[in-house]
């Protein structure tokens, strides 16, 4: 059921992209793997995904010893401070970075460890209280503060957008997105890249591929409902 569910997923990555190869498609799948277990990552991994998100520290880190070195691991929940030093040179991507002071705790831990930190900064485009992330009004001037540090590198946006019953209502949030990426770009500041744009979970990513993400970030599509009570 896995590989079915991701050969689905793959063909809207490639259809909303115009391509015939999903290698081809600027748009990359994200196996949201939260609370799952290993033995369903297994079997995503054999079927070919090699980029997986994980929203909590203790649950990556205790996934991360289980599965082959050659995965790309997206930490894509809420970090806190504390939980950094963890988890700095073990992941591929941080999508979740909406303070400075997050940034500069990212930039601590990534020197003792002598690595560079790929990050994205997470927009509450659509403000809604229950989110983390900044207002879309706050997110250059933390963009220019964060790019002065020496092993954080912004590489793009990231969005949660509000659940809907009909995904066509986020197409909004996610165009926003967009925009603010193109004025960031515009910018041009030093060491920071506005490549990537993570947007689109399992009931709306098609909507954010035809508006521009780069990342989907899809669980339920895959591995099916989740179980919050292990």
């Amino acid at each position: 059921m896995i590989a079915e569910n991701i050969l689905s997923v793959e063909n809207i990555i490639k259809e909303k992209s115009n391509k015939d190869d999903i290698k081809d498609c600027k748009c990359k799948l994200i196996a949201v793997s939260k609370t799952k277990p290993v033995s369903a990552l297994k079997e995503a991994y054999d079927y070919g995904i090699r980029d997986f998100g994980e929203n909590k520290v203790q649950e990556l880190t205790e996934k991360i010893p289980e599965m082959p070195d050659d995965i790309r691991w997206h930490l894509i929940g809420h970090l806190q401070r504390n939980k950094v030093k963890y988890i700095v040179d073990k992941v591929y991507l941080i999508h979740s970075v909406d303070s400075l002071r997050l940034a500069n705790q990212i930039d601590v831990e990534a020197k003792k460890k002598n690595v560079n930190v790929n990050i994205l900064i997470e927009v509450n485009v659509a403000k809604e209280e229950s989110k983390f992330g900044l207002m879309t009004d706050e997110v250059k001037d933390l963009v220019l503060e964060i790019s002065k540090l020496e092993n954080v590198h912004i590489k793009g946006l990231m969005t949660i957008a509000p659940y809907d019953e009909n995904p066509e209502n986020n197409r909004v949030y996610f165009r926003k997105l967009k925009e603010l990426a193109l004025e960031i770009d515009s910018m041009n500041i030093p060491e920071v890249e506005m490549t990537e744009l993570s947007m689109g979970m399992t009931n709306d990513y098609p909507i954010a591929i035809e508006e521009g993400s780069t990342y989907v970030r899809v669980g339920t599509g895959i591995f099916g409902e989740r179980n919050y009570n292990i």
